[in-house]
C-alpha cells in the first residue's frame, strides 16, 4: 500500500515577506514554530503570538546589548552579584525599590557616599543596568573623563550642548568624585551640567566625600557649592555607606592561601 505523501509548505516566500519588514529573527524561526503550532495543535493566532514574541524578545536582546555598550558601564557589576551581607548598612530593600526606576522617571538624583572600596560603584552601576534595561538611555563616566569631555565643549553655546551625551542622556552616573579639587573652570563647568540636568534628567553621583566637605572640592567656592548642593540634593536619595572594604577583604582572603 503506497504511503500518502506529506504535505510540502514552501516557506521561501513567506520568509522573504517576513525579511522586507525586518523581522529576521521570526524569519529564522519560521519553520520550527511552524512545526511545533502544527504538532500541538496551536489556534492560528497562537502560532502568529509565539513568531511576534520570539521576535520582540531578539530586538528587546539586541536593544538592550547595544544600549549596554554605548553607556560606557562597565561589564559584571549587577545587583545579583552584589553582596549585601558583606555591607549589611546598605538597605537592599531600598535599593531594590530604586531599581524599579520609577526615580528616573521623576528626574530624581542618587548620592553614594562613602570611603573607597565599599561597593558605591557597583551599586551605581548596577542601577545603571536596571535603568538600561527599562528602557532609559544611560552614560557612565569618571569625574576625570567626564571634565575632558565637558572642557572640550566649555566654548560652545548653550543651545548646541543639548545634543550632548552628559546632558540629553536619560540617567548620567558620575563616578569617583571628590578624588581630586577641581580648578574654578572644572568647578564651573561642573555646575553648569548639574544645574542644566536639574529636572531635566536623573544622575547618580559617587562620592569620597561627605556633604560639608564639598566647597574644598568645588575649588573652595562656597557660593558655587551651596547653589550646587541645592539643585543636587533636592529630591535626592542620600546613602551614607560605611563598612569594610571590598579590595581589602579580597587582599585578605588572598594572602591566606
Amino acid at each position: 500500500m503506497t504511503k500518502p505523501k506529506t504535505a510540502h509548505v514552501d516557506l521561501d516566500a513567506t520568509r522573504g515577506r517576513l525579511d522586507v519588514l525586518g523581522l529576521g529573527y521570526a524569519s529564522e524561526l519560521l519553520e520550527g514554530l511552524l512545526n511545533e503550532a502544527v504538532k500541538d495543535n496551536h489556534a492560528p493566532h497562537v502560532f502568529l503570538d509565539r513568531v511576534l514574541a520570539a521576535e520582540q524578545s531578539r530586538r528587546e536582546e539586541r536593544r538592550i546589548a547595544t544600549s549596554l555598550k554605548l553607556s560606557g558601564l562597565p561589564q559584571d557589576m549587577t545587583l545579583g552579584n552584589f553582596d549585601f551581607g558583606f555591607q549589611p548598612g546598605i538597605d537592599k530593600s531600598r535599593i531594590e525599590t530604586l531599581a524599579t526606576c520609577a526615580w528616573i522617571r521623576a528626574h530624581e538624583t542618587l548620592l553614594f557616599q562613602g570611603p573607597p572600596g565599599i561597593g558605591k560603584t557597583h551599586l551605581a552601576v548596577a542601577l545603571g543596568v536596571k535603568a538600561v534595561a527599562n528602557g532609559f538611555s544611560v552614560a557612565f563616566y569618571r569625574l576625570e573623563d567626564l571634565l575632558h569631555a565637558m572642557k572640550q565643549d566649555a566654548e560652545v553655546p548653550p543651545r548646541r550642548l543639548k545634543g550632548k551625551k552628559y546632558l540629553k542622556t536619560s540617567l548620567l552616573i558620575t563616578d569617583e568624585v571628590g578624588f581630586q579639587t577641581l580648578s574654578r573652570q572644572e568647578a564651573s563647568l561642573f555646575f553648569r551640567l548639574v544645574s542644566y540636568r536639574y529636572q531635566r534628567g536623573s544622575m547618580i553621583i559617587t562620592t569620597n566625600k561627605s556633604v560639608k566637605d564639598w566647597p574644598e572640592v568645588m575649588a573652595g567656592d562656597e557660593v558655587m557649592t551651596t547653589a550646587l548642593l541645592d539643585r543636587l540634593l533636592h529630591r535626592c536619595h542620600v546613602f551614607n555607606i560605611k563598612g569594610r572594604s571590598y579590595r581589602l577583604r579580597d587582599l585578605e582572603r588572598a594572602l591566606k592561601h
